[in-house]
C-alpha cells in the first residue's frame, strides 16, 4: 500500500467537491489566481462556504497576491493551508499566521535546493519551470533532481504532469505528498470524477 498523501488541485465545481470529500481526500486546492482556467470565483466561494471538509483540508493557492485578498478570500475556510507559487519572500509567506507550502519552479538540480530557503513551510511544492508561466504546465520536470534534496525533515510535493500512466513513477520519488491537477481533467480546468476514482485506486494498489 501508498502512504503518500493526495492533494487534487484546480477544483471549481461543487458536486466534484463534495465527492472528494466523501472520498476521504487529503487535500483540495483553490486556486486565486485570475490567468488560471481553474480560477475561484466569488461565486463558487459563496456556493460553498457553508460545506463541511470533514477531514480534508482546503489549500488556497496563490501567485504574488496581495495581502488583502488573501485575507478576504482564505477568510472563506476554517484554518485553510496557503500556498504561494510565484516570488513571495519568506516574510511574506510568515505574515498570515497560517501554516504554508511554498511552491519552487524546478529547471535545473540547484532549484530544488531553494527549499532550504523557506524552513518555515510545511511542506514545498515542487512543479515544472517554464518562463514566465506560474504553475498548471501540465509538464513534468527531471524527477531525478529530487535526490539532491538535502533537507530531509522537511515534507515534498511533487507537482506538474502526473497522471495514471506514470503515477507510479511518482510515487517512486517518495515523495510528502503528489498534487494532481490537469491529469484528471476531461478538458482543461474541468475535473473527472472517474479519472480521479481510477488514479486513486492505482495510488492505493501501489507497493511502497
Amino acid at each position: 500500500m501508498n502512504n503518500s498523501k493526495i492533494k487534487i488541485c484546480g477544483i471549481s465545481n461543487k458536486k466534484i467537491l463534495e465527492e472528494l470529500i466523501n472520498l476521504g481526500l487529503d487535500y483540495v486546492g483553490f486556486i486565486f489566481y485570475k490567468k488560471s482556467p481553474r480560477f475561484t470565483s466569488n461565486e463558487f466561494l459563496e456556493s460553498i462556504k457553508d460545506i463541511n471538509f470533514r477531514d480534508t483540508i482546503p489549500v488556497c493557492v496563490y501567485v504574488n497576491p496581495e495581502e488583502n485578498y488573501v485575507y478576504k478570500t482564505s477568510s472563506y475556510f476554517k484554518n485553510p493551508i496557503l500556498q504561494f507559487h510565484g516570488d513571495e519572500k519568506l516574510e511574506f509567506c510568515e505574515s498570515f499566521d497560517l501554516e504554508y507550502w511554498k511552491a519552487i519552479r524546478v529547471k535545473d538540480k540547484e532549484d530544488v535546493l531553494k527549499a532550504q530557503s523557506f524552513s518555515s513551510a510545511t511542506a514545498i511544492l515542487f512543479e515544472n519551470y517554464k518562463e514566465g508561466h506560474f504553475g498548471g504546465t501540465g509538464e513534468s520536470f527531471n524527477w531525478n533532481f529530487l535526490k539532491y534534496i538535502q533537507n530531509k525533515e522537511q515534507n515534498f510535493i511533487l507537482s506538474g504532469g502526473i497522471n495514471y500512466e506514470n503515477v507510479d513513477n511518482a510515487l517512486s520519488t517518495n515523495s510528502w505528498c503528489i498534487d494532481l491537477n490537469s491529469g484528471v481533467e476531461s478538458e482543461e480546468g474541468k475535473k473527472d470524477i472517474k479519472l480521479i476514482k481510477n488514479i486513486l485506486n492505482k495510488i492505493n494498489k501501489h507497493e511502497i
